[in-house]
């Protein structure tokens, strides 16, 4: 009997050692150095659904590392961008972070890096949005960051997001948010802008929401999307185009 149980224990540790290792590798592969503390990687790739808490009762998740990662990534990137383009001014300089850390940019990150491979969860994860993918980005980062130091995670930072994409002059015209772009030259030309929701007429067995942009009272653009926020990027990218010429030459 007694064999029998240390047998099923050996196991048991058999299996976890064997699923640390593979973790190992696996965080290895990502960051290109050998974890210290692996507990800051497993943190980084463990979701809330998971319901775990240290012996403290705080809550075990990447949350608190995803903060993080988004502090010491704006960092590097803010340096990077100060030392490369000396002649640029703090709004530039503020716009162009905000190119390279978008919510998109992070997402496909992320993506490229197949990070959700690595998640705990008890969620399908069929079910999350696509922003866990720039959310795991960032914990991943925050992860480094207190294993490692600064240094390491600017070597990474480098390596994953500067290096293989960040280029000047592309960034420049890149364009985050049309929206955001269409606001500002409304403002500039002291033009009115109003987005209104409308009936959305579609048969789609998800719910859509129906936009018209109108500027100075006039209607520019429609779109429709599954949600508003979709909705009005999507006009606002119409009305864009639709203006680019005048808008490129005022902005």
């Amino acid at each position: 009997m007694r064999n029998i149980f240390m047998n099923i224990i050996r196991n048991i540790l058999n299996s976890r050692s064997e699923k640390n290792g593979n973790f190992f590798i696996a965080i290895q592969n990502i960051v290109g150095f050998k974890p210290r503390t692996l507990r800051y990687y497993k943190k980084a790739f463990t979701h809330r659904s998971m319901n775990l808490k240290d012996n403290k009762g705080n809550a075990i998740n990447y949350e608190r590392l995803e903060f993080l990662g988004d502090a010491m990534l704006s960092s590097v990137i803010a340096a990077h961008l100060f030392n490369e383009v000396p002649e640029g001014n703090e709004g530039y300089l503020t716009k162009m972070r905000s190119k390279v850390v978008s919510r998109k940019h992070l997402n496909e990150l992320g993506k490229d890096l197949k990070l959700i491979d690595l998640i705990q969860t008890n969620i399908p994860k069929s079910q999350f949005g696509v922003n866990v993918h720039g959310n795991l980005f960032e914990a991943l980062i925050g992860a480094i960051y207190l294993d490692r130091g600064y240094s390491y995670c600017e070597r990474f930072i480098e390596e994953a997001v500067i290096s293989p994409y960040v280029d000047i002059e592309s960034l420049e015209g890149q364009v985050i948010s049309y929206k955001s772009l269409l606001i500002e030259w409304c403002q500039k030309e002291k033009k009115s802008f109003h987005f209104e929701i409308y009936e959305d007429t579609g048969k789609d067995e998800v719910k859509h929401f129906a936009v018209k942009l109108r500027i100075n009272d006039k209607v520019v653009a429609k779109a429709r999307a599954t949600s508003k926020k979709k909705a009005e990027e999507k006009a606002s990218k119409r009305a864009y185009f639709a203006f680019q010429k005048r808008i490129d030459k005022e902005m």
